[in-house]
């Protein structure tokens, strides 16, 4: 698949000739070796072609990359996400109210098993407004349950029906841009969780900016909707081509899932979803020898493997300051040790 690579990245600096043969004064400081980490980290969601796990878990020598249709270049590493902190944004939307009657029970549930003290939540609610009752708070059961109570309550007194507002509403499409916004900065893997039906209703921002940010800023964006059920299969509500259901595109495009469920499984498609976090691949690769600045596109294979469902979050860095490559006592990196960057950008992004 392709994706966004802004990319920047890294040189490793060690002491010129001059440094090394002068001898060593006790009243001197020692040389200072200054290292800059030559490395991208690429979170990657490997799924079976049901979209189900993958056991057991496949070699890192079956995972190469290619960037902008350069060569195609084996990964250094591959290793499982974990453990790694996470920064969670969750935003509820009172359209898929009728998946939360247990909602405060089953998202403070996740703690510690899926969500540990490690990771940060916050807490957003879409009605008239959007709310923000949580903010960058580490992961506890009790303030997850009352907080996820106190804005899920007043929806579900309305049965359904919509809050009437006295000034325009709030859309999903800036709203979730709203939240990507605030996480910019925040550390760790970035994630945000929807629960909505997935449909904007006049958002100011297009569904396409919203999804560039994502990639932009490294954020994956999942989505839980409500979906149909047909006999004793659970189908989710989409039309045939994935382009026609922005909300999808969102997700998968940012390195996400779309994930349909009914009431009575609300508690496990939570308890999926976390765990298809912490299983997901961290794809490792020094940057490209020949790296340039802006938007490059990303290619992931995995040998054997065509009928994978392979989604990637979008990664990105500053480029080495001109005044650290064009220094004497900067060590160039050995480009066949790294990918080599094709010719083929990214293109403009559809409206």
């Amino acid at each position: 698949m392709k994706l966004l690579l802004l990319a920047g990245w890294v040189l490793l600096n060690s002491l010129g000739p001059a440094a090394q043969e002068k001898p060593a004064d006790q009243n001197e400081p020692g040389p200072t070796l200054h290292v800059y980490a030559d490395l991208v980290q690429m979170p990657t969601l490997v799924l079976g072609q049901n979209r189900n796990r993958i056991e057991p878990r496949i070699d890192e020598r079956r995972f190469s990359i290619s960037v902008d249709s350069g060569p195609w270049f084996r990964v250094t590493h591959v290793r499982p996400q974990g453990d790694d902190p996470i920064s969670l944004s969750i935003l509820l939307d009172p359209s898929a109210v009728d998946l939360m009657p247990n909602l405060n029970r089953e998202i403070a549930g996740l703690v510690p098993n899926l969500l540990t003290p490690r990771d940060r939540v916050s807490l957003y609610g879409l009605a008239c407004n959007l709310t923000r009752s949580l903010n960058d708070a580490r992961a506890d059961s009790a303030r997850l349950l009352a907080h996820v109570d106190a804005l899920v309550t007043p929806w579900m007194a309305l049965r359904g029906r919509e809050p009437r507002c006295t000034q325009q509403p709030v859309r999903l499409w800036d709203a979730l841009g709203f939240v990507a916004k605030q996480m910019e900065d925040l550390p760790g893997r970035r994630v945000i969780l929807v629960i909505s039906d997935g449909h904007d209703k006049g958002s100011v921002r297009t569904w396409n900016e919203v999804r560039a940010y994502a990639q932009v800023v490294s954020i994956a964006v999942f989505g839980i909707i409500r979906a149909q059920v047909l006999g004793s299969s659970v189908t989710a509500p989409m039309p045939a081509r994935n382009d026609a259901y922005p909300f999808l595109s969102i997700c998968e495009l940012s390195g996400g899932m779309l994930m349909p469920t009914v009431p009575k499984l609300m508690e496990r498609t939570l308890q999926r979803f976390m765990t298809m976090l912490r299983e997901r691949y961290i794809l490792e690769f020094p940057r490209p020898s020949n790296s340039t600045r802006g938007e490059h596109g990303v290619e992931i294979r995995i040998a054997d493997g065509d009928n994978y469902h392979v989604r990637a979050t979008g990664v990105s860095a500053l480029l080495p300051d001109d005044s650290v490559l064009n220094d004497p006592m900067t060590v160039p990196s050995d480009p066949s040790r790294a990918p080599e960057q094709g010719k083929r950008r990214v293109l403009t992004r559809p409206k």
